[in-house]
């Protein structure tokens, strides 16, 4: 009969917290949190949210995932630089 070993059971429970850390830190991108239109724009996606790209903010991607990661980088750059949103 073959048991975990101590530091087994300590590096499995160390591998569930960072992924529940990792789903928690996921629900708190702007992606998430904002909700933005997704759709294809030529061979690209774009994320968008605002009514338009000049007052909106906009990420673009060949993929929605990258559009999204564009969209969340481009939404904390223009909240730090002291953009409208």
């Amino acid at each position: 009969m073959s048991y975990a070993s101590e530091q087994g059971v300590l590096n499995a429970q160390w591998n569930a917290a960072e992924m529940a850390f990792q789903a928690e830190r996921a629900k708190c991108s702007p992606h998430v949190l904002m909700r933005p239109r997704s759709f294809p724009d030529g061979n690209m996606w774009c994320a968008l949210y605002g009514e338009n790209l000049q007052e909106g903010v906009a990420g673009f991607g060949k993929t929605p995932e990258r559009a999204v990661a564009d969209f969340d980088k481009n939404w904390r750059e223009q909240t730090l630089a002291g953009g409208t949103t």
